[in-house]
This record gives C-alpha cells, structure tokens and sequence, in this order.
C-alpha cells in the first residue's frame, strides 16, 4: 500500500485550498470490511465549509443523506476537504455534533469517525505519515486541555478534514456534523503539545497491511455473549509529558487502559457511559485524563494497551470492537 503521507501530498496537490476533492472516490479499499460499505457516488449536496473566529475555526459537513459508503485510503464519505490554516492558531480543545438539517440531534453512532490532519507536521506515533491533531468518533465526547496548552498550527499550513458517516444507520435525509475546534486567544501565551495515538487497534495507515486476520478498519471482530480482552505491546518513540487523553471507542466497550508494564503502573483507565444495550453514550468528564502536571512515558520502557469489550447475547449487528487514546504530550520531562 502507497504509504499515507505521499498520497495526502499527491491529493493536496491535485486540488486547490480551499476547495473540495473527489480524488479519492476510486482509490482501492484497504480492508476488508468496505464490502460492507462499498464506495458510493458522491452527493452533489455533501459539501464542506469552515468558518473561523477569534475563539474557534468550525467545520461543518453536509447536509447528506444516509446511509452512504465510505471510499479510499481515509475511509471518507464525503470529498475529503482541503484547507490552510487563516492564521497562527493554538487548538486548546475540540467538539463535535451530528444532527440533521432542521437541528434535530442525532445520536454519536451515526457518526463513524471525523479526523483532522496537518499535512506539514509529521506524527510523532506513526512514522512517514502526516500529524493527525484532531478528530472523535461515536463518542462525541468534548475535549478540553489543561489550561495554558495548546496544539500549535502556522498560518497557511495545509490541513485536511476527513468526515465519515456509520454505513448500518436507517435511511436518514440531511444529515449534517460539526466539528468546532477551540482557539486560544491572540496574544496569550500556550505551551505547545502534540497528538500521540495509540491503541490495541492498528493505528497507523501505513501499517493497515499488518493487521490481524480478525481486525479491519471497522476494528477487532467481537462475538456477542463473550468478555473479550485484547492487549498488544507498545513502544513510544519520543520521550514526554502526556497532559490529556482524549479515549476513542465502539459500542460494546467496557474499558481501556495504558500500562506501563516496566514499572507496573496502570497509567489510565477509562470506563465509557453507556446505554443498558451496551451502546456507547460517550465518556464522562471524570473518565478522560487531563491534567497540567502530566505523566511522564519514555522510549526505554515498555508499554501495553488493553480493551475490553461485551456484547449483548442477543446482538445481530455484525459490531467492531475498537479503544484508543489520542494523547496530548509535551516535549520533554513532566514538570
């Protein structure tokens, strides 16, 4: 597989800020749950603008009908849209909404996944790929960082915003999401932090071919009636201070943690709220680590991310079991 951070550069290319790109529509799938959700043609209608202010930069998507496929390498339902940042901005905290044309809300499992990417800043946890800052899924949980932190973007870097609508929903008309990211203002002083992905699941794009026979981008298949707990190594590439943990899950989810297993620290533990049925409703403000002292995560230990997921016995949805963490770190020792 074309390795990511080339094929975003050949799509930037391809089309000028600002405007919208269907460069993607016949890209070959990279699993192989998109014969669940076949690419379909794009909606005339499923446009994307953002709009920015001193306080936050919004992203707003649609109106779309639903259900719709995904297509390409981002799994995307909607052209992927290609921007630069207005300004010199710090993120300091993001949140989403799906609802439809005439303001009804709709419930986070309509939402699959909206992801925000800056083409110019390389991640720190997937080598060669471009920095993915900013994104939720069916959880639509709000985040905020710790007071004086922020992610840092130059004026006219190129971004890229990625929206992607669950392919199972009922037939839905109008359907439109938001994503408002939070902007620190002029003038204050923010210290810088980066997003670091990590998880059971595969994470990275470009180690898509490396999945587990029982792992697509929909996430580990899940067998209903059975507690399953799936845990896999990591290793972190930068030395640093993690300041918030923004948690990512599906419905069926119970836990997910990080563990230091050198040290023998459970570093988080994070239970998401959900529906009696097991539907995921999000993650309370007491579940979400965010803390301006930070704990410290290294290059030299090692690290294990564990998920836990149940299903209802009498579950017929054909559900992905799936529990990261995007984590927000600073450079250097914790304070």
């Amino acid at each position: 597989m074309v390795r990511l951070a080339l094929l975003v550069l050949v799509l930037w290319l391809s089309v000028s800020p600002f405007s919208l790109s269907p460069v993607l529509a016949d890209a070959p799938s990279h699993g192989p749950s998109h014969n669940d959700h076949a690419p379909t043609a794009p909606q005339a209608k499923a446009v994307t603008t953002v709009t920015v202010t001193d306080k936050a930069l919004v992203l707003t998507f649609g109106p779309i009908d639903l259900p719709v496929g995904h297509s390409g390498e981002l799994a995307s339902s909607m052209p992927l849209h290609f921007f630069k940042a207005p300004k010199d901005m710090h993120v300091t905290g993001f949140r989403s909404r799906i609802f439809t044309k005439d303001g009804t809300d709709l419930p986070g499992q309509y939402l699959h996944h909206i992801l925000l990417q800056n083409l110019e800043e390389k991640s720190l946890s997937c080598p060669g790929e471009p920095s993915y800052f900013a994104g939720a899924g069916i959880e639509i949980t709000d985040a905020k960082f710790p007071p004086g932190y922020g992610v840092p973007i130059k004026k006219n870097s190129k971004l890229v915003a990625v929206v992607a609508f669950y392919h199972k929903v009922p037939p839905t008309k109008d359907v439109m999401a938001t994503f408002t990211m939070d902007l620190a203002p002029n003038g204050v002083e923010t210290k810088p932090i980066k997003a670091y992905t990590v998880g059971v699941n595969v994470v990275c794009y470009s180690q898509f071919a490396k999945r587990p026979a029982n792992e697509s981008d929909e996430g580990r298949e899940l067998k209903p009636g059975v507690v399953q707990v799936d845990s896999k190594p990591l290793k972190f590439t930068v030395d640093g201070c993690v300041k918030y943990a923004y948690p990512h899950g599906h419905d069926g989810l119970l836990l997910i943690a990080l563990d230091n297993t050198t040290t023998n620290q459970t570093l988080l533990r994070s239970v998401p709220d959900v529906e009696s049925n097991g539907n995921l409703r999000g993650f309370l403000p007491r579940q979400i680590y965010s803390n301006p002292n930070g704990f410290s995560v290294n290059t030299r230990d090692d690290y294990e991310m564990t998920m836990v997921h149940h299903l209802n016995r009498q579950e017929t949805m054909d559900l992905h079991g799936m529990g990261n963490y995007l984590l927000y770190v600073a450079p250097g020792a914790c304070e």
